[in-house]
């Protein structure tokens, strides 16, 4: 097996029920992100879920935090319950984070570093939340970043462009999944 295959991990990030279902393309999005996990698979890259939960009563959420302290409805009850809106397969590893990076409040690092894995390839939901903020983390934590621009989603079209075209390709090569597949031929 390729090196730099053994090193990478496929991190799909914020892919819950509550909020893959706020997405206009909802079952287009979520065919690609199974395509990348099934790629994936083939390819012996390990899978790891990163979902976003929280207790009942949302003890670890200050007043002060502006993204989280305003939960409430649907959203807020998919974050004490949370699971990836697609079923993780044997291997696979979910990790539960408090705040918007994948780092923050998880064990992710542990997990990563355990495996050996110095590549991180990045698909998820919001542009502008998880994706971003993993990515500044996971850059000065010094792993290669690969960032899926299809597999990614953001609820406001510009942001998200923005952020693909001219913030994220300063930490990361950002390409499509039909190009990473490519390149794992």
């Amino acid at each position: 097996m390729d090196e730099e295959v053994s090193k990478s991990a496929l991190l799909i990030m914020d892919v819950q029920t509550g909020v893959v279902k706020r997405l206009q393309n909802e079952e287009e999005y979520l065919s690609g992100i199974k395509s990348a996990v099934d790629e994936a698979h083939k390819r012996q890259i390990p899978v790891i879920y990163v979902v976003v939960g929280f207790r009942p009563g949302f003890p670890e959420v200050s007043p002060n935090n502006k993204a989280f302290k305003e939960l409430r409805g649907d959203l807020a009850q998919n974050l004490i319950d949370p699971r990836p809106a697609i079923v993780p397969t044997e291997g696979d590893i979910v990790v539960t984070k408090r705040r918007v990076s994948a780092f923050s409040g998880s064990d992710l690092e542990i997990v990563l570093r355990a495996q050996g894995t110095r590549h991180l390839v990045l698909a998820g939901i919001a542009t502008s939340g998880v994706v971003l903020s993993t990515v500044r983390e996971a850059a000065d934590r010094d792993f290669k970043l690969t960032v899926l621009a299809d597999l990614c989603a953001d609820f406001d079209p510009e942001v998200h462009t923005l952020l693909l075209e001219k913030v994220l390709t300063k930490q990361a090569e950002v390409m499509t999944s039909e190009q990473w597949f490519r390149l794992r031929s």
